[in-house]
């Protein structure tokens, strides 16, 4: 952030000054696995002139289809949702549109992860009023952020190395459960029983994973999970 300016809201922004001309029109889309939730942001989002929903999705690769097809300016996105996460979804949906997380979690580790995969603001569910999204998403629009304050003082917290590889690495919430499962030293069976999915799953999620981290084996991928790139 290059500076932070305070209002008597519970919300950051990471600029200071606000642009004085909004674009005429806002284009929005909203990525929830949560129908309900997906109706209720619509609904506050209707009651502004100067923002138009194009679009919604379910899960995230939904949401990144969606931002290819439509191009909205704005997406907000949910962290927890089916088939892909909203930080692993955030990196692909960035390319094309200003990312907003819209979301319950306030974990740092998510927090920093979706930030590093392209998000320009953290909105935590709860704690911010239907002006203060409206802000939000033009601020978005114009490229500012806003983050909550529950957001700042989760990222104030030590946030772990695994939640940096995963964004750093783009892997999912489920293969991150399935490397550090490899990097102890478990087998397939041992992952799959442990996890309660089937060995052919596991390997499945291997095979993803050895594809993003660029490795042909164990050895070298939990090298890199550790932090030692030579594999020494």
């Amino acid at each position: 952030m290059d500076s932070v300016a305070t209002t008597d809201s519970d919300l950051i922004r990471s600029s200071a000054t606000e642009p004085d001309v909004p674009p005429p029109e806002i284009r929005v889309a909203i990525a929830d696995d949560n129908a309900v939730v997906r109706m209720g942001i619509r609904s506050l989002l209707g009651t502004a002139d100067d923002v138009v929903v194009v679009g919604e999705a379910g899960d995230g690769l939904a949401a990144v289809a969606l931002a290819k097809a439509k191009k909205p300016d704005v997406m907000l996105l949910d962290v927890r949702m089916p088939r892909q996460d909203g930080v692993v979804a955030a990196r692909e949906v960035a390319q094309h549109s200003s990312v907003l997380m819209l979301t319950y979690s306030d974990s740092a580790e998510v927090i920093s992860a979706a930030v590093q995969a392209g998000a320009l603001g953290y909105l935590v569910h709860g704690n911010f009023s239907e002006d203060e999204l409206l802000s939000a998403v033009r601020m978005a629009a114009r490229g500012f952020g806003t983050f909550s304050a529950h957001a700042v003082a989760a990222l104030s917290r030590p946030v772990s190395t695994t939640a940096s590889r995963a964004a750093q690495y783009g892997l999912s919430e489920r293969e991150v459960d399935v490397m550090e499962l490899v990097a102890q030293g478990a087998a397939n069976a041992a992952i799959a029983r442990t996890l309660y999915i089937s060995e052919k799953t596991v390997k499945n999620h291997i095979n993803h994973i050895f594809a993003k981290l660029g490795v042909t084996n164990r050895g070298h991928a939990v090298a890199l999970w550790l932090g030692d790139p030579q594999g020494s």
